[in-house]
């Protein structure tokens, strides 16, 4: 295990997606965003259960602007979770 990595993801771009995919879409660039800054595949990015009610909180119409989150690679696979969110 490594020291985890924290990051500010900002979602700015799901805004520009139909009303209805924003969540969704702000998911996927969390994964995209890790999987670029870590070098590994998008398949390999494991979100928390908490970072994903967080994101889908206000509805898929409204995901928050940006997001906090540590960063750990573990065994062969990155887990993603919320800045000060316990380990698990």
């Amino acid at each position: 295990m490594s020291e985890p990595r924290e990051y500010v993801v900002n979602l700015r771009r799901a805004y520009e997606v139909s009303r209805t995919k924003r969540a969704k879409y702000a998911i996927g660039l969390i994964r995209r965003f890790v999987a670029r800054h870590m070098k590994v595949d998008v398949d390999r990015v494991k979100l928390s259960e908490e970072l994903n009610e967080f994101v889908w909180s206000r509805g898929m119409e409204k995901p928050p602007r940006r997001v906090h989150i540590e960063v750990e690679r573990r065994d062969d696979a990155v887990h993603v979770r919320l800045k000060g969110e316990q380990r698990g």
